[in-house]
């Protein structure tokens, strides 16, 4: 006897058809479901147990699930191996759906786009890059870093080493690439650098973001920019204004290496073990902060060889060595700084907790501090570094009034907005905290209004909060006053305009998790 494809299943089956590269984890409940090849192998690398839809037919449909507060560590386990994953979450209330409750991709992960995860390393870019090839002369190449905002292009003469070498140099993990590509060519980078492989057609730059090209970009780079933004755009479904201004930059301001000099050279990453221990990076690495350890990194990576940027740097660095107390000043008021560029990161998609805007605000307290002791070491040749700071004092403030000191990690807790901040949230959580005490106000009121000793004020799923009186004592009852509601054997169900809205604020206190 064949499976029957029930509604939901169809709703699968049609999601599924458009996600054929990714694990789709489909929301039931309070898990995401898996079905088909997709649990088959999932299961499989997850070890998690497999089990079927349909068990008792002939063909039973295989099936696995993760709960979905557990989820992100299994993602990071199908990512860690190169596979991509499709989040697939109710997107209307149960309450209010016709039929069945529509669902839709929210996200799709690949190792290229991933936002928080333990497969992030703090002081290690997770780049991606996208490349337009233009009649076989040359690439178009850009490249982001999806957790921090950074986003490069330049123009790279054909050559699948050149793009390779390039590849090697930023440590990428994704490459979008379209059909002006031949299959053969990103089969083999992908071969050789062990990179994902995704594709992208779309070369024209999408409506909202023309801020973030300047003129003077080249058209071939625009192209490739405008195929990494497109894949953002159909990947992530959600705001990407913490991505900042292209920045332009020349190969030839660099040192060219080549794929094995770079790795020979151990750099930034050990031949024997892929780690950083024993490498140059290993040996130089004193910053306080994730982000300047990931631009020491760009920096070991990539040498300068024209000789005004690096007399530059090295003016930079002598003006530290020169003033020891406010270097040691510095590198404690770094300390206290977390990383600001994946913050701000994880605030534009909404993934960021309450925590995170604690570690926001308590960033930025040191911003102006770090400014002042800049400033007392008048160089003039960190004015430039001093007046690009924004102490964001107005943001910190917000921050300071709204957010509790200690705030739960999940909104599901509730208290994470101080008392006090907003009016409207003030009069749901007094609702939510003192609503028993202010019916059992109501019962003892209403008693001695009526003389009835037997009125109570209940509750009940499907109708709510009521006054029940018994068919006995309906003739002491004030008239003009109470509302039928229900009527039962031997009592009638009331309410009053005062308790109708303080149901309300009850009820939607609760569902607001306030």
């Amino acid at each position: 006897m064949a499976v029957e494809v029930t509604p939901m299943m169809k709703q699968y089956l049609a999601i599924k058809e458009n996600y054929k590269d990714a694990f789709l984890f489909f929301r039931l409940g309070d898990f995401y479901e898996m079905f088909f090849e997709d649990a088959i192998q999932a299961s499989q690398i997850l070890e998690i147990t497999l089990t079927a839809r349909a068990g008792n037919s002939d063909n039973p449909i295989p099936m696995c699930g993760v709960p979905y507060h557990a989820a992100a560590g299994y993602i990071d386990t199908l990512i860690d191996k190169g596979y991509k994953v499709a989040i697939c979450e109710q997107v209307e209330d149960a309450k209010f759906a016709k039929g069945m409750v529509k669902r839709e991709v929210v996200q799709l992960i690949s190792p290229g786009t991933m936002m928080e995860s333990k497969g992030l390393k703090e002081k290690e870019n997770n780049f991606i890059a996208a490349v337009f090839q233009h009649e076989e002369k040359e690439y178009g190449f850009a490249y982001c870093d999806l957790s921090t905002g950074e986003l490069k292009s330049t123009v790279l003469a054909t050559g699948e080493d050149r793009l390779i070498n390039e590849l090697t140099t930023l440590s990428a993990k994704e490459m979008v690439v379209g059909i002006e590509f031949s299959e053969a060519f990103p089969e083999a980078v992908r071969e050789q650098l062990g990179l994902f492989i995704s594709y992208e057609n779309n070369n024209d730059l999408p409506r909202g973001y023309e801020s973030l090209v300047t003129n003077t970009i080249h058209p071939i780079e625009k192209k490739a920019i405008a195929k990494l933004l497109n894949y953002f755009i159909d990947t992530q479904k959600r705001d990407l204004s913490h991505l900042q201004k292209t920045v332009h930059y020349e190969t030839s301001q660099y040192m060219k290496m080549d794929y094995y000099s770079k790795r020979n050279l151990e750099l930034s990453e050990s031949i024997r073990g892929k780690g950083k221990q024993g490498t140059l990076l290993w040996l130089l690495d004193q910053t306080k902060t994730a982000m300047g350890g990931r631009l020491l990194k760009q920096w070991i990576d990539r040498p300068l060889v024209h000789l005004d940027a690096i007399e530059a740097r090295q003016q930079d660095v002598n003006s530290f060595i020169n003033h020891y107390f406010e270097r040691m000043e510095l590198m404690e008021l770094l300390k206290q700084v977390y990383d600001l560029e994946r913050l701000a990161g994880r605030v534009a998609y909404g993934n960021v907790n309450a925590r995170d805007l604690i570690q926001l605000k308590n960033s930025l307290y040191q911003v102006p501090l770090v400014r002042e002791t800049l400033k007392a070491m008048n160089q003039p040749n960190l004015t430039r570094i001093i007046d690009e700071i924004d102490p964001c004092d107005t943001l910190a403030d917000v921050l300071e009034r709204s957010i509790n000191a200690s705030p739960p990690i999940s909104i599901r807790e509730g208290g994470i907005i101080k008392d006090g901040y907003n009016a409207e949230l003030d009069t749901y959580r007094d609702a939510s905290r003192n609503g028993k005490t202010w019916i059992a106000e109501l019962e003892r009121q209403e008693r001695e209004l009526t003389g009835i000793k037997s009125l109570k004020v209940g509750f009940n799923r499907v109708f709510g909060y009521y006054i029940e009186v018994t068919k006995a004592n309906i003739a002491a009852l004030p008239e003009n006053r109470y509302e039928r509601k229900q009527t039962l054997t031997n009592a009638e169900r009331y309410i009053t305009p005062d308790l109708k809205e303080k149901e309300r604020l009850i009820l939607d206190a609760e569902e607001k998790k306030y």
